[in-house]
Protein backbone atom coordinates (compact mmCIF):
# COMPACT_ATOMS: atom_id res chain seq x y z
CA UNK A 1 0.00 0.00 0.00
CA UNK A 2 1.10 3.17 -0.78
CA UNK A 3 1.17 5.67 1.62
CA UNK A 4 0.37 9.62 1.03
CA UNK A 5 3.99 11.04 1.72
CA UNK A 6 2.22 14.68 2.14
CA UNK A 7 0.63 14.08 5.22
CA UNK A 8 1.73 10.29 6.54
CA UNK A 9 3.51 9.55 10.00
CA UNK A 10 5.42 6.82 10.30
CA UNK A 11 4.59 4.10 13.38
CA UNK A 12 8.17 4.88 14.77
CA UNK A 13 6.92 8.87 15.86
CA UNK A 14 3.32 7.31 17.60
CA UNK A 15 4.69 8.90 20.91
CA UNK A 16 4.72 11.99 19.55
CA UNK A 17 1.51 12.27 17.16
CA UNK A 18 -1.39 12.12 19.15
CA UNK A 19 -0.26 15.77 20.59
CA UNK A 20 1.66 16.89 17.82
CA UNK A 21 4.49 17.82 20.47
CA UNK A 22 7.33 16.88 17.66
CA UNK A 23 7.43 18.15 14.07
CA UNK A 24 6.47 14.92 12.25
CA UNK A 25 8.77 14.20 9.47
CA UNK A 26 6.18 14.71 6.70
CA UNK A 27 6.04 18.47 7.97
CA UNK A 28 10.13 18.57 7.88
CA UNK A 29 10.21 17.29 4.59
CA UNK A 30 7.97 20.00 3.33
CA UNK A 31 9.81 22.33 5.27
CA UNK A 32 13.32 21.61 3.39
CA UNK A 33 10.85 21.18 -0.12
CA UNK A 34 10.13 25.19 0.33
CA UNK A 35 13.35 26.36 2.36
CA UNK A 36 12.09 27.78 5.81
CA UNK A 37 13.70 26.52 9.32
CA UNK A 38 11.16 26.32 11.80
CA UNK A 39 11.87 26.00 15.34
CA UNK A 40 10.37 23.45 17.84
CA UNK A 41 9.54 26.73 19.60
CA UNK A 42 7.29 27.99 16.72
CA UNK A 43 6.03 24.62 16.74
CA UNK A 44 4.53 24.66 19.74
CA UNK A 45 3.04 28.04 19.56
CA UNK A 46 0.68 26.99 17.31
CA UNK A 47 -2.38 25.31 18.34
CA UNK A 48 -3.47 21.57 17.35
CA UNK A 49 -5.30 22.62 14.51
CA UNK A 50 -2.79 24.34 12.84
CA UNK A 51 -0.12 21.85 13.37
CA UNK A 52 -3.27 19.61 11.83
CA UNK A 53 -3.70 21.87 9.00
CA UNK A 54 0.16 22.03 8.39
CA UNK A 55 0.33 18.01 8.26
CA UNK A 56 -2.63 17.70 6.36
CA UNK A 57 -0.94 20.66 3.57
CA UNK A 58 -0.66 19.14 0.30
CA UNK A 59 2.70 19.09 -1.39
CA UNK A 60 1.86 20.55 -5.09
CA UNK A 61 4.66 23.03 -5.62
CA UNK A 62 2.09 25.37 -5.98
CA UNK A 63 0.26 24.49 -2.62
CA UNK A 64 3.89 24.21 -1.16
CA UNK A 65 4.68 27.67 -2.33
CA UNK A 66 1.35 28.79 -0.27
CA UNK A 67 2.44 27.24 2.58
CA UNK A 68 6.07 29.07 2.75
CA UNK A 69 3.51 32.32 2.76
CA UNK A 70 1.22 30.68 5.96
CA UNK A 71 4.08 29.98 7.82
CA UNK A 72 6.00 33.25 7.57
CA UNK A 73 2.70 34.91 7.94
CA UNK A 74 1.78 32.82 11.59
CA UNK A 75 5.43 33.46 12.84
CA UNK A 76 5.42 36.58 11.80
CA UNK A 77 4.31 38.48 15.25
CA UNK A 78 6.07 34.93 17.55
CA UNK A 79 7.96 35.69 20.15
CA UNK A 80 11.10 33.76 18.60
CA UNK A 81 11.05 35.42 15.40
CA UNK A 82 10.03 34.79 11.96
CA UNK A 83 10.56 31.41 10.77
CA UNK A 84 14.05 31.66 8.46
CA UNK A 85 14.32 30.86 4.95
CA UNK A 86 17.21 28.42 4.33
CA UNK A 87 18.32 27.00 0.77
CA UNK A 88 15.30 24.73 -0.51
CA UNK A 89 16.30 21.33 -0.62
CA UNK A 90 17.82 20.31 -4.29
CA UNK A 91 19.09 17.29 -5.26
CA UNK A 92 20.38 15.90 -2.11
CA UNK A 93 20.84 12.60 -1.59
CA UNK A 94 17.11 11.48 -0.31
CA UNK A 95 15.79 13.03 -3.75
CA UNK A 96 17.98 10.50 -5.74
CA UNK A 97 16.23 7.54 -6.63
CA UNK A 98 19.64 6.37 -7.96
CA UNK A 99 21.83 5.91 -5.28
CA UNK A 100 21.73 4.70 -2.10
CA UNK A 101 23.40 6.80 0.35
CA UNK A 102 26.64 5.49 1.70
CA UNK A 103 25.59 6.68 5.35
CA UNK A 104 22.13 5.01 4.88
CA UNK A 105 23.48 1.75 2.97
CA UNK A 106 26.27 1.96 6.41
CA UNK A 107 24.19 1.97 8.98
CA UNK A 108 21.63 -0.63 7.39
CA UNK A 109 24.58 -3.39 6.83
CA UNK A 110 25.90 -2.69 10.72
CA UNK A 111 21.86 -3.57 11.41
CA UNK A 112 21.97 -6.91 8.82
CA UNK A 113 20.02 -5.16 6.17
CA UNK A 114 21.20 -4.59 2.61
CA UNK A 115 19.34 -1.55 1.12
CA UNK A 116 19.46 -2.61 -2.50
CA UNK A 117 18.82 0.12 -5.46
CA UNK A 118 15.95 -1.64 -6.52
CA UNK A 119 14.48 -0.92 -2.80
CA UNK A 120 15.83 2.37 -2.87
CA UNK A 121 14.27 3.23 -5.98
CA UNK A 122 11.02 1.47 -4.68
CA UNK A 123 10.75 3.71 -1.66
CA UNK A 124 8.64 7.19 -2.00
CA UNK A 125 10.78 10.43 -1.24
CA UNK A 126 9.03 10.33 2.51
CA UNK A 127 10.63 7.16 3.28
CA UNK A 128 14.17 7.91 2.01
CA UNK A 129 13.90 11.72 3.27
CA UNK A 130 13.05 9.86 6.89
CA UNK A 131 16.29 7.48 6.37
CA UNK A 132 18.40 10.47 5.41
CA UNK A 133 17.29 12.30 9.12
CA UNK A 134 17.53 9.74 11.28
CA UNK A 135 21.36 8.80 10.14
CA UNK A 136 22.96 12.49 10.84
CA UNK A 137 25.43 12.21 12.91
CA UNK A 138 24.08 14.47 15.49
CA UNK A 139 20.43 12.64 15.21
CA UNK A 140 19.79 10.63 17.95
CA UNK A 141 19.24 6.82 16.48
CA UNK A 142 16.74 5.22 18.60
CA UNK A 143 13.92 5.23 15.91
CA UNK A 144 16.50 4.17 13.12
CA UNK A 145 16.14 0.57 13.78
CA UNK A 146 12.13 0.73 14.09
CA UNK A 147 12.43 2.78 11.03
CA UNK A 148 14.18 0.12 9.34
CA UNK A 149 12.03 -2.60 9.71
CA UNK A 150 8.64 -0.20 9.19
CA UNK A 151 9.88 1.23 5.67
CA UNK A 152 11.91 -1.92 4.17
CA UNK A 153 9.02 -4.55 5.49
Amino acid sequence: MVNNQSNHYFNFEDDFIKDLRCIPLCVRRKLDLIGIKLKLTHWHEFNLIEKTKIVNWPDTKKELFELKIFLKKITSNSKYGEAKEIEISINLPWQDKNKVPEPVLKSALERGINISIEKWRNLNELDRFAFCKLIRPNHEHHNLDKALVEILK
